[in-house]
């Protein structure tokens, strides 16, 4: 009995094209859920909650104890400094570009390339916000291609009120706390909404390595950050630019 190739192989090829379908409904569908429902965890969180802590006994965390400090949060439920300082350390182009900034890409790749001392990335809050929301940690070109496509699609389907509200909801700010409300709880002993100036500064300093620069006890590289981020703050203009953000 004799096989016939071109019928198995057109027949794999209609079952992949139908795999491949499927994952591009479902990842849009995944992407429009989020655009009214709250992440219930991300794949951080759960990598934090089943490894031992950074820097055990620093922040007060037994070994034991795994518990993700995490609230969602609105724009309206947080300080208005809270989006400025992230704009203000993360990404300044934000309320322009369509999910890539060139210019910072070209020149996170022009110091590096030059021999910095360390490298620079050149992600804006949308890519942070694929990375973090809707794919595994790590680093590899599959990773970094789903993180293009994903920026693709949250630029295309949500606003740029939810990809903000959505950063500043789940964004690692210390060991098993995500989002500026746990991170406001747990530092400032207050909620996100009475955050002022400096605070929101600091806690948008440590972002790029936050389990390094600790927000709960910062030492002289986080407050020269936090100092750069209230500087730029001030350059944007304050709360007034990210007024079309708030109404």
């Amino acid at each position: 009995m004799t096989t016939d190739y071109t019928k198995v192989w057109r027949q794999a090829r209609q079952v992949a094209l139908q795999v491949v379908v499927a994952l591009f409904l479902a990842s849009i569908a995944w992407v429009l859920l989020y655009r009214w429902v709250a992440p219930p965890a991300t794949w951080l969180m759960l990598d934090r909650r089943a490894h031992a802590p950074v820097g055990l006994g620093y922040y007060g965390i037994q070994e034991d104890d795994r518990t993700i400090n995490y609230h969602f949060k609105s724009l309206d439920e947080v300080s208005a400094e809270v989006p400025l300082a992230l704009i203000a350390a993360e990404d300044q182009r934000f309320l322009l570009h369509h999910g890539f900034d060139g210019n910072a890409l070209w020149k996170a790749a022009k110091y590096n390339f030059g021999g910095g001392k360390q490298l620079r990335g050149g992600s804006t809050i949308t890519q942070q916000v694929a990375k973090n929301v809707f794919l595994w940690h790590g680093r590899s070109y599959i990773r970094k291609a789903a993180e293009a496509y994903f920026t693709v699609l949250i630029e295309l389907l949500w606003d740029k009120r939810r990809i903000m509200e959505m950063y500043l909801s789940v964004a690692e700010m210390g060991d098993c706390t995500f989002g500026v409300e746990a991170a406001s709880q747990r530092y400032f002993r207050k909620p996100a909404s009475r955050l002022n100036r400096q605070e929101a500064a600091l806690l948008a300093g440590v972002l790029p390595n936050p389990l390094r620069f600790r927000a709960g006890n910062p030492g002289p590289q986080a407050r020269a950050k936090q100092r750069r981020v209230v500087r730029n703050m001030r350059r944007l203009g304050g709360t007034a630019y990210v007024r079309e953000l708030l109404d």
